[in-house]
């Protein structure tokens, strides 16, 4: 079911209307594509935000524009950069029957063979971009890593051919997964050459209540 998110036109130009539309709990944004004007909108804050816990930035969303309703999707967020918060959102507008490019998170799943065997576990890309067909959307795209060895690495051109209902438009050496070896162990040297002998000679005894040398 498609999620409706109700908005209302907003005026631009003015950094003070932004503020005030923040103290009243709106959130800014704009919607453009398909058989509508690139619009200027406002939102509200909370019940945007629950949408999108709830349903995923990758949804579809029906937005009602002062009666208006459009199919969109979620295109960008922007944040404050010292507070965190989102100040301001795009909206898509699709035709539900036409693929278009979106990018959808990957998880990986499964216990590879390099962790139990002590490797390090990285993801050095979190999303991949795919065609799809708006109703067929993924809310994530799962990647088994459970055969991936110390010094191996996983790329798009390893699972290409495991998922149907959409095309990965990423080249095949875009790296999902990789497995380091584990970081050698630390040895200190100079503590392992102290003996008693060593510390008497300093005349340095340790204490508990005064740490280091007594006079």
């Amino acid at each position: 079911m498609t999620t409706v998110l109700q908005a209302k036109k907003r005026d631009t130009g003015k950094r003070s209307t932004l503020t005030q539309l923040r103290k009243n709990g709106q959130l800014a944004g704009v919607l453009y594509g398909y058989g509508t004007e690139t619009t200027p909108i406002s939102l509200d804050y909370k019940e945007t935000a629950k949408a999108v816990q709830a349903y995923g930035s990758t949804s579809v969303f029906k937005i009602d524009v002062e009666g208006k309703k459009v199919n969109a999707v979620l295109t960008d967020i922007q944040r404050d950069a010292l507070k965190g918060h989102v100040k301001h959102v795009d909206f898509l507008a699709i035709n539900m029957k036409e693929e278009l490019e979106v990018d959808v998170p990957v998880a990986l799943v499964g216990t590879s063979v390099g962790v139990k065997e002590g490797g390090v576990l990285t993801q050095p890309n979190h999303t991949l971009k795919i065609k799809v067909k708006p109703s067929d959307i993924p809310d994530t795209i799962e990647v088994d890593v459970s055969e991936l060895a110390v010094g191996e690495a996983l790329s798009v051109g390893n699972v290409r051919g495991q998922f149907t209902g959409f095309t990965i438009i990423e080249e095949d050496d875009y790296t999902l997964a990789t497995i380091t070896p584990p970081a050698p162990p630390v040895e200190d040297a100079d503590a392992e050459n102290v003996t008693a002998d060593d510390v008497e000679a300093t005349g340095e005894k340790l204490s508990p209540e005064r740490p280091g040398r007594e006079d």
